[in-house]
């Protein structure tokens, strides 16, 4: 990006996208303004080479689902006997079980265990905030720089270079305190009453997540009798194991809604699903059949025991806006359907591998 060394870069947005972009817009660009809505939480990346000795005593054959399903344990409230990845979402997700561990058994309740998960939060995210003021040299932007809300309010980042590029005399942090940018004009933007000059403006302000699936796929399917996805979920999304849709035969559904929903790591889920498709459409390909659907019946049983769960956890008071609670407005009723697996990701999997393993695909109906 050598082009850049005589420009006057603006960067909106202090995100997961952000914290990846500004340490090279720091380093090449003439001068970089960050305009800051919420600060990101960016906690140490380590990303330390494997020791290889060790990686030898697990890597046979199958370790790479092994290792996924030993990150989804470890970012849950069971864990695992040994945490393989040691990264900062496994680090939380230790503490709050280290906390939960030592109440006694007859004070496992429910507001007890929220109150040990408080705890545990507060102080790795302040461990987080101590951080920001402890790199950036100018204590003023440190402060700035600090998330002051909880740790699963915003996607958690980690980075280690985004915090010390605030070092550099030619990068400067705008923190809107929340307002964000009031506009822009043809050479600039405007922040709090006061413009500034810039030769360029990288939006960096977030994806779509959550709008109609129609949308964002850009075509909208369609089923039996000229029916459209979207006329069958107006009232809510319909599926059975979250990859197949009553009414619309060989239609397959790559996502992680009704299935194990918002795990840390979403291709996880992906991975999974395709496993899944390959064994229906092997099954279809041996028998000679061209149609599947789920039936109605197991479809609705599906979308019931989705329902007997403890639902979405978002709309945290606590929480700053963003989308993991509708940027603090009312959820829409059908948001209820967006849930997962109510016993979690790695319980949706063991109950997906002995389902399609079995060889019935109970469920589903073939022509």
């Amino acid at each position: 990006m050598d082009k850049l060394g005589n420009k006057r870069i603006a960067i909106i947005g202090t995100g997961a996208t952000a914290v990846q972009c500004v340490p090279h817009l720091a380093r090449d660009a003439g001068e970089l303004f960050v305009v800051q809505r919420t600060p990101s939480s960016v906690d140490v990346r380590a990303n330390a080479p494997i020791d290889p000795e060790w990686f030898q005593s697990i890597a046979t054959p199958g370790w790479q689902t092994r290792w996924l399903e030993n990150f989804a344990a470890n970012v849950g409230m069971g864990g695992a006997a040994e945490d393989w990845v040691q990264d900062g979402w496994t680090d939380l997700s230790r503490r709050i079980r280290s906390r939960v561990m030592q109440l006694p058994p007859g004070e496992w309740t429910p507001d007890n265990i929220m109150k040990v998960w408080e705890m545990a939060d507060h102080e790795k995210m302040e461990e987080i905030r101590q951080r920001a003021v402890a790199v950036v040299a100018d204590r003023q932007t440190g402060e700035a720089l600090q998330a002051w809300y909880r740790q699963l309010c915003k996607r958690p980042c980690f980075h280690d270079a985004y915090l010390q590029a605030f070092n550099r005399p030619s990068v400067t942090l705008i923190n809107t305190d929340g307002k964000g940018v009031e506009r822009i004009d043809e050479t600039g933007l405007w922040v709090d009453g006061q413009h500034y000059e810039v030769d360029c403006i990288i939006h960096s302000t977030g994806f779509e997540v959550g709008t109609p699936t129609e949308e964002r796929a850009g075509f909208d399917p369609v089923g039996r009798g000229g029916r459209k996805l979207s006329e069958a979920w107006a009232e809510g999304m319909r599926t059975l194991h979250g990859l197949n849709s009553a009414g619309f035969p060989n239609l397959f559904l790559v996502q992680f809604a009704q299935a194990a929903n918002f795990i840390v790591n979403v291709p996880h889920n992906w991975m999974e699903t395709g496993t899944t498709i390959a064994a229906i459409v092997r099954h279809m390909t041996d028998a000679g059949l061209k149609t599947v659907e789920p039936d109605t019946k197991a479809q609705e049983d599906w979308v019931n025991l989705l329902l007997s769960g403890p639902g979405m956890m978002i709309n945290n008071p606590d929480c700053t806006p963003g989308y993991y609670n509708n940027e603090g407005q009312p959820m829409d009723p059908k948001a209820k359907y967006a849930v997962g697996y109510p016993a979690g990701p790695n319980a949706f999997f063991s109950h997906m591998k002995g389902w399609r393993t079995d060889g019935a695909f109970k469920g589903l109906t073939f022509a």
